[in-house]
Order: structure tokens, then sequence, then C-alpha cells
């Protein structure tokens, strides 16, 4: 298998430099649709293979294992995150070439990935630096719609990650059942995911109420929505508010109210379907780990975006549009916080 190297210059707009060894970044990112190139007779991927109908060649798969690589790389201004979860994954092998054969092989990237019964066959995964971070467990987590018992369902990834300061996080990837087919025929089904989760926060608080989680994904729903501020309960926390102990927190509601901003565009709408909601634990003024200015930001940047000439502004600019291959990043933006370690950092 030949290797691509591919040589760009990055624009420093927006990024966050990671200077700090008691800094960790971490980001969630739905890559849409990174796909090798073979077929896999267990999924329906043959769309995206030679002959298939998206004529989807090694070259176009390689352009945009490094598209991805660049948007990770300009996040930190050349410092990628310590953790990224990912979305709209195909396999190990893709995973491997994003960390071995990629511009972010010297970041010495491991992954955590779990085949899950998607019939497309996309997953998600964890990317985690070896040198910050070590990943005690992991296990995929099964969702069973009661009323779909025969639907093949996405996993939710959960990992326990210590970092290099020695604390400890538990980490929730999720993508979580799209709304094709309209929002009040697939509600159900995303609040099974809400719920599962909530259930599993629970169990986790009942070990520990300080348990520092984060959640974060593409929940196809946004903050306000029945499956996350109703089931999950994740709330809105406002400026100088004390957290409730043992409560999940929404840090992507105050996006709410801005004008053309989000992580995916719907016809004329910016929104936030990608988010990151985290645990009180992490928001307390002197706790061990925190968020930092207990808020999470979308990683928006000029390269990633091209004009909207149908509904004005901006939009993602995607792999195809349509069928026609314009090769691009994806159609979401990914979203990230910085965590601070108060104890002094002791990298492994």
């Amino acid at each position: 298998m030949k290797k691509l190297l591919i040589l760009w210059f990055l624009p420093v707009q927006f990024g966050f430099a990671q200077a700090d060894s008691s800094m960790y970044c971490v980001a969630f990112y739905n890559v849409e649709n990174l796909f090798d190139t073979y077929n896999d007779s267990l999924t329906l991927d043959d769309d995206f293979t030679p002959a298939g109908a998206y004529h989807w060649s090694y070259k176009k798969y390689l352009r945009k294992v490094n598209n991805i690589s660049k948007v990770l790389l300009a996040m930190g201004e050349g410092n990628p995150p310590d953790l990224v979860g990912m979305a709209e994954i195909e396999n190990r092998r893709v995973l491997r070439q994003f960390c071995y054969e990629s511009p972010l092989q010297k970041f010495r990237y491991g992954f955590v990935h779990y085949d899950s019964p998607d019939r497309r066959g996309i997953d998600v995964a964890l990317l985690y630096r070896k040198d910050r971070v070590q990943i005690l467990h992991s296990e995929p987590l099964p969702v069973i719609f009661p009323f779909d018992t025969g639907s093949r369902n996405r996993d939710v990834l959960y990992a326990v990650a210590r970092l290099a300061s020695g604390d400890t996080l538990h980490l929730f990837v999720n993508h979580w059942t799209s709304r094709y087919g309209g929002y009040a025929a697939t509600i159900q089904k995303r609040n099974c995911y809400a719920d599962m989760l909530k259930a599993r926060c629970e169990e986790l608080w009942a070990q520990n109420s300080q348990a520092n989680i984060l959640i974060m994904g593409d929940f196809n729903d946004y903050p306000a929505d029945e499956s996350m501020s109703k089931i999950l309960n994740a709330k809105e926390l406002h400026a100088g508010e004390i957290p409730d102990s043992m409560q999940l927190y929404n840090l992507m509601f105050r996006f709410a109210g801005m004008a053309n901003i989000g992580t995916h565009k719907h016809e004329d709408f910016w929104g936030c379907l990608d988010q990151m909601v985290v645990s009180s634990a992490l928001l307390q003024p002197d706790a061990p780990l925190a968020v930092q200015h207990r808020q999470a930001e979308i990683f928006r940047q000029d390269f990633m975006l091209e004009p909207d000439e149908k509904y004005g502004g901006y939009k993602t600019f995607r792999t195809f549009l349509g069928p026609r291959y314009i090769g691009g990043y994806g159609d979401h933006l990914p979203v990230f916080l910085h965590l601070h370690a108060l104890r002094n950092a002791n990298p492994q």
C-alpha cells in the first residue's frame, strides 16, 4: 500500500495551543463517511468502493484522511487534541492509517474501536495520545429498542481514561439514530440512547458522586430536545451558577441563540447536533480537573466552509455534494473543550 505525503500550511485563526502540560484538549468530530476502498460483504459499504456509486478511490480516501488530520492539527495550532471522539469511522484499518500513516503519526495516537451492528458499517471511535493518556477500560454499550428489537444500532463507546496528571475521566462517544424518516418517527430511538446513558451515569455516581463524566457525540438532536434535556437531563449552566451535585450539563446551550452558529447546517438553519455534556464535578471552581471557562467551543475555520449559493452565508465544505466529489472535509464541524488539571502533570 503506497503512502501519499501531502504538505500544507495551516492558517491560524481560532486555534488553541496546548503549551501548558496541565491542560488537556478533548474533541469530537463526525468525519462523514471515512470509509476505506474495500468491499465488506457483511455491511452496506458498496457505494464507497472504486466500482460503487461514489467511485471511491484510494487517492480520494487518502485525501479524506489528510483533510481530517489537517483539521485536528489546526485545532491545536499544530498540537492536536489529547482525546478525540470520532463518528462515521468504518473500521480499524481506517484508524490505523489515520494514526500511523497520516500527518498525525508523530503524535503517538492510539485508538479504541469496536465493530457495531450498524448496517452500513459505520462506527464511533476514540483516539488518544499515548504519552498523555492511558486507557484503563473500554467497552461497547449496545442499545436495543424494545419496540424494534431487530434494529441494528450503533453502539455507544465507553472508555475510562487516566490523564498524565493522575485524574480519571469517564468518556462516552455517541452517534445516535438519525432523523431520516422525520423527527417524530425517530425520537423514540434517540430517547432510548438517552435513557441508557442516564442509567450508566447514575451507576457511576453511585460508586463516586464526584465522577468526572464527559459525554460527547453527534446526537442528531439539539440541546433543548426531549432526549437531551428531559431524558438525559443535561441542563444549561448559567454564568455564576453553582452546579448541582451529580448533575449533567450541556455546554452547547450557549450557542442556541446565536445566528449562523452551529456544528451542522440543514437548509438555512445552523444548529448543534454535536455536543459536549459533562458532569457537575468538572464544573466546580475548586475541582482538581475542571472544564476551562466552563465552556465548550465549535472549531470553525475558513478552509472548512464554502459559500452557500442556495440559502446564503456559508455551509460546511463536504467530501461530496450529492453524488459529485468536491474533496472537502465533512458535513459537521468539530466541537472541543479544555480540561485544566490542578495537580502537577506527570507525563507517562
